[in-house]
């Protein structure tokens, strides 16, 4: 009998250049930009999935079924990369991406939580969403408070809200009711997010729009972010922990009316000690 190929897991650095619903594509272009940068650092090859594009018109339903079957093909690319025991570190456009990768996530590791980093509570329901911005709704979809159609496996306590402080009254109302964790600017600290983690495998999700105005190019500059300082010194810390993968959005590839690409190197110093451990150094999955 031939001998069979061995079955080989599919690339951990994973850009998906695919639209999440943003109001421009310099997010597409942020995300492979990044993908690239993280890349050449750790001199490890990258996939790309999806095609860049134009920004989609229209309201959140229409653009949620525009962008489906983009969603639904990375989520499939994911859910292999997990079950392979790979810990894979993503790159997307926009937050909205997470409707079909958090579902994934909760399936495939049901004990873990999520540490969620954005200036933002991405909790709205269509109902309670006065913009109609579909990244607004993320974790609410994931968790079933609406049905996005790619998933609603996560539960609320498994999140961590790790530094937002624009929220919306029906975001807050979801907080101050305990359904799940929320650590402030003021209140994030090592210590805070260790106890807040618990022991738990941790996915992490990186809204670069948590740091400070003028660190990066973001589409929102919400001021009273965390100072890339304080980031890294979070994310060194959470590389001692049971980290199963990482995800990063909302990062522009140019400054607003500027034609040079933006310098990545102090996002790639915040994300390399999770990223290195994730993508170099592999150590086996804690399941």
């Amino acid at each position: 009998m031939a001998q069979q190929p061995a079955v080989t897991a599919p690339p951990p650095l994973i850009c998906f250049q695919g639209n999440c619903a943003g109001r421009n594509a310099l997010g597409m272009t942020g995300a492979l930009a990044l993908g690239r940068q993280l890349a050449t650092t750790l001199d490890i090859p990258l996939q790309t999935l999806g095609a860049a594009g134009q920004a989609l018109p229209g309201d959140w339903q229409q653009v949620l079924r525009a962008i489906t079957p983009d969603f639904l093909s990375i989520a499939r690319y994911l859910e292999k990369t997990l079950a392979a025991g790979k810990r894979p570190v993503l790159t997307m456009s926009r937050c909205a991406g997470g409707l079909a990768t958090l579902p994934v996530v909760a399936r495939q590791y049901p004990e873990a939580c999520i540490v969620w980093f954005d200036a933002h509570g991405d909790l709205n329901t269509p109902e309670t969403s006065a913009s109609g911005y579909l990244g607004g709704m993320v974790i609410a979809g994931a968790a079933g408070l609406w049905d996005s159609g790619l998933g609603s496996h996560l539960a609320l306590d498994q999140v961590i809200l790790a530094g937002a402080h624009q929220l919306d009254p029906g975001e807050q109302a979801l907080i101050d009711d305990g359904r799940l964790r929320h650590l402030t600017p003021a209140e994030l600290s090592v210590e805070s997010l260790k106890r807040a983690i618990n022991g738990r495998p941790v996915y992490i999700h990186i809204d670069c729009d948590v740091l400070e105005p003028g660190v990066v190019p973001t589409d929102y500059q919400v001021k009273g972010g965390l100072a890339s300082e304080t980031l890294t010194a979070l994310m060194t810390a959470l590389a001692e922990e049971n980290v199963v993968g990482l995800e990063v959005a909302e990062l522009q590839s140019h400054w607003p009316d500027s034609e040079t690409p933006a310098d990545l190197t102090t996002l790639v110093e915040i994300l390399k000690p999770v990223a290195q451990k994730l993508l170099v150094e592999a150590p086996p999955c804690a399941r």
